[in-house]
């Protein structure tokens, strides 16, 4: 029966959303997890069922009930989590939850504390970042453990780090000043290389937006943002092209003639100087496609966006194994354990795949600074310390499609320099949104 209702869980999946790479791991998971659920059936002992949009706690699981005999667990894919709460009536309980957008409004009800945990025993709170464990509290109350988290980064050839003003972290200002310094035209005016322009990347934009203070936050189904420094997010984008690029054609005209490879091969063409990708995209890739690539956290005022889809854990509040399902969160919880599974992706080719820890960074500080530069070179000397790192406000659980249908339009239509079309303002996209997609 469970077998048959994974199943039926991964055929949500879309497969034109996904990588060959991520196909070749879920494939991985399906074969996983199947060998788990048959031997859970041979067991008496109730496992701990575990509910994530998180394919590589499959290979998580399956280390944990090869690691010791107090309990056993089973997952099962949820694409998204924070909308399949609460469970259905003919599904079986969750004891645990894995996934991005579990705190808000609308789940947060879900979840029971688990401050009583704390301990060196059972959960060192000590061994995390303090901004992550913060982002995990409700009300005073550790709802929510965080697992992992990804940086905003901006990628060059590593031949061109004598253009970079530091050796670890560069701000807007100096990626449009270097980039602008690439430019090149020809005697006709077109430009045959251009650093970097603002347009290529809608997600670049939003980084911008977070950067110069927009402030996203949840409000009711919907959200808030800061008027003001939305219009200054606009009005530097805009001058960004304006001064350095022309036009947001010519950007445009330029992506389209030059730049339609991957991100990462894009530097490589010595047409661009930069290219904008997150640490998971950055760190996936294998070791031939980073060759010859470096990078740099991109900060303002000495602070570095964490992405905003934060992988947390919780325990559910109707859990009906709750003992056992502590016992999974104090062993997943440790820094021994995240080097073993690092050391087994490692060992098995499946950091080609993912990044790290649930395809990001550890939410345990001393794993990232020791054990992850072993199997990411380029991560040695070159990992934001907790000083650094700021989290994102509250976000709806349906921020991912507010982003993509509402906010991201918005800055492109807005930051178009070459366009007379009235632009819809925010308030009436997410009424058109609310109509559509909620």
């Amino acid at each position: 029966m469970q077998f048959m209702k994974l199943r039926r869980n991964l055929r949500v999946l879309n497969a034109k959303s996904f990588t060959i790479k991520a196909a070749c791991f879920l494939g991985a998971f399906l074969i996983l997890q199947a060998a788990l659920l048959f031997t859970s059936c041979h067991k008496s002992k109730k496992p701990v069922i575990i509910w994530t949009s998180c394919a590589e706690f499959a290979s998580y699981v399956e280390e944990f009930n090869a690691s010791q005999d107090k309990a056993q667990a089973v997952v099962v894919y949820k694409k998204e989590p924070a909308r399949s709460l609460p469970p259905a009536k003919d599904e079986e309980t969750p004891d645990i939850i894995i996934g991005p957008w579990l705190k808000n409004s609308s789940t947060r009800k879900y979840f029971t504390p688990v401050d009583y945990m704390f301990s060196e025993q059972s959960i060192n709170k000590s061994l995390f970042y303090s901004q992550l464990i913060d982002y995990g509290k409700i009300n005073e109350k550790q709802y929510l453990l965080p697992v992992s988290f990804n940086l905003p980064a901006i990628v060059f050839k590593s031949e061109n780090e004598n253009l970079m003003p530091d050796s670890h972290l560069i701000t807007l200002d100096e990626i449009k000043t270097v980039a602008g310094n690439f430019n090149q035209q020809n005697e006709s005016g077109v430009y045959t290389a251009m650093g970097y322009g603002p347009s290529w990347d809608k997600n670049f934009l939003y980084l911008v937006s977070k950067l110069e203070g927009a402030s996203y936050r949840e409000k009711g189904t919907s959200f808030s943002w800061n008027s003001k420094s939305m219009l200054a997010t606009i009005t530097y984008l805009k001058d960004w092209t304006t001064a350095r690029n022309t036009s947001t054609t010519a950007e445009q005209n330029f992506q389209f003639k030059y730049l339609y490879m991957p991100e990462y091969k894009q530097v490589s063409s010595n047409r661009c100087l930069f290219s904008y990708m997150t640490s998971d995209e950055l760190f996936s890739l294998s070791s031939e496609e980073q060759s010859g690539l470096s990078f740099r956290w991109i900060q303002k005022d000495n602070t570095v966006p964490v992405d905003d889809d934060i992988i947390t854990m919780g325990l559910y509040k109707d859990s009906k194994n709750t003992k056992d399902a502590e016992v999974f969160l104090s062993w997943f919880t440790k820094s021994t354990t995240q080097e073993s599974i690092l050391q087994r992706a490692a060992d098995m080719h499946l950091d080609n795949i993912t990044f790290g820890i649930a395809n990001g960074f550890s939410s345990i500080k001393t794993v990232n600074e020791n054990i992850y530069p072993t199997y990411y070179r380029q991560l040695l000397g070159n990992i934001p310390t907790g000083k650094y790192i700021t989290t994102p406000n509250i976000l709806p659980y349906r921020w991912p499609s507010l982003k993509e249908k509402v906010v991201i339009p918005f800055l492109s239509e807005s930051t178009n320099i070459d366009s007379s079309a009235t632009v819809a303002s925010l308030e009436t996209r997410i009424a058109e949104w609310s109509k559509q997609y909620f």
